[in-house]
């Protein structure tokens, strides 16, 4: 951050021990991919034993399984559900149908193209132990295929010792090819290296605890990832066209993810922020999640003040958050020059929670600053852009056997010269050419 002057209200504190922490983690992961790279099914139900309590004959549900917890749902709740996938699915197609295959001729007899391939398999985490986040099937099966993925499986933890009735119905709804009841570090493993009983992904994507994202890390390359994920992050960035109450109820929404969840309100009055530090205090007493939302504001919370719009768009693209709420008189200021967020909720009548459940926009999206280099998960994530080329004439070809041979041994590469030469000597009537060495111009 470069001439800004800001004034902290309020600033999180530094975890301590947190690179031991990370350490710890990392070791983990790393010993369980090994097990289970080596024991397969075995290793599996081992740590679902011991982090789960779970060991069922098979953790692939059946259909008449998912038919049964579809119905411990009543009407209503399947009908929300329909709703939110319907948002999601819509917006899903709209950007699919904005991603045109295309050919056209460069020049004459040069056809270059590419084709928007969407992947064959992919694995979506959804997270089910603390909170069954139910809205992660939607954003992450459902736009798997849209995109047109021919496989999608879909894993969700116990909850409570048995499948999470909405989380199953949800994946079912949203159409994965096949539901797990598997959770942590063994579910993600098992997705991407497979075992004799789990056909192996191209892809893993959805959020998940500490764990889950530090094993999707050392998987990454093995297979792709979505993200690399860390805890929930929201940034209010508000004037006096808004109170203090509505700033601290969007907040804490988002505190309550987590004790590691940071929320940063930013804006240009003091008087606001003193009044969202009041209101802050007072609805913790009240707030049913406040152990956890509580812990997140003492030690990630902040609030931040600065003069004018233009030193706040400054501080929020350092920022650069996870979510970020926008509750200005002039909230397109921010949508026209912000560039580094992961999702914007342009004014007091939409928030964060909308984006993350039902809107139609996906949830999962950069934190620890990714933001500055990558968006979030969207249909786009599941398509591989694949180009292609066709030389359709003699004279094409000769043209640019000419350019490349030059080209190839300006940089050694002799081999990849003689490629361009045969074809100038084949398309381009130079039977005299001789072999390894750049074609001159003819003038």
């Amino acid at each position: 951050m470069t001439n800004t002057m800001v004034k902290y209200i309020k600033r999180g504190r530094t975890a301590a021990g947190k690179s031991d922490s990370d350490a710890k983690v990392r070791a983990i992961v790393e010993s369980i991919i090994q097990h289970i790279e080596e024991k397969g099914d075995e290793a599996v139900r081992e740590y679902s034993r011991k982090f789960d309590n779970w060991d069922p004959g098979d953790f692939r549900l059946s259909r008449p399984e998912i038919e049964t917890a579809r119905k411990q749902l009543s009407a209503r709740e399947i009908e929300d559900i329909a709703f939110a996938q319907t948002q999601v699915r819509n917006f899903a197609r709209i950007q699919r149908d904005s991603m045109r295959d295309v050919e056209t001729e460069t020049l004459p007899g040069v056809v270059l193209g590419h084709k928007h391939i969407p992947m064959n398999a992919v694995g979506c985490y959804i997270p089910g132990g603390k909170y069954p986040l139910l809205a992660s099937a939607h954003m992450s099966v459902l736009t798997a295929k849209v995109a047109g993925v021919a496989r999608v499986v879909s894993t969700a933890p116990p909850y409570q010792g048995k499948p999470h009735p909405a989380i199953v119905t949800a994946m079912d709804m949203a159409g994965a090819d096949e539901i797990l009841v598997l959770g942590g570090i063994q579910a993600v493993v098992a997705m991407a290296v497979g075992t004799p009983t789990v056909a192996p992904v191209d892809m893993l994507v959805g959020p998940g605890n500490m764990f889950v994202a530090e094993a999707k890390r050392q998987l990454y390359g093995r297979v792709g990832i979505d993200l690399f994920a860390g805890p929930t992050e929201t940034l209010v960035i508000a004037d006096e066209s808004v109170d203090g109450e509505l700033c601290a109820v969007d907040l804490l929404g988002q505190a309550e993810h987590g004790a590691t969840s940071p929320s940063i309100l930013l804006t240009n009055s003091e008087k606001l922020a003193r009044d969202t530090l009041a209101e802050i205090e007072r609805q913790l007493k009240i707030l049913p999640t406040a152990s956890i939302a509580a812990q997140s504001w003492a030690d990630c919370g902040e609030v931040i003040v600065c003069d004018t719009y233009e030193e706040m768009l400054q501080v929020a693209d350092d920022i650069a958050s996870e979510h970020v709420q926008v509750m200005t008189e002039d909230p397109d200021f921010f949508l026209n020059n912000m560039t580094n967020y992961g999702a914007l909720f342009l004014g007091p009548r939409t928030n964060v929670s909308f984006g993350d459940k039902v809107i139609g926009t996906n949830h999962t999206l950069p934190t620890n600053r990714s933001a500055r280099y990558t968006g979030g998960l969207w249909v786009g994530k599941f398509l591989k852009t694949c180009t292609y080329q066709r030389v359709t004439t003699n004279e094409a070809s000769a043209i640019i056997g000419e350019y490349c041979s030059r080209l190839c041994h300006m940089e050694n590469f002799a081999g990849h010269g003689e490629q361009a030469n045969i074809r100038v000597r084949r398309y381009g009537n130079r039977p005299d050419l001789p072999w390894y060495r750049p074609v001159e111009a003819q003038s």
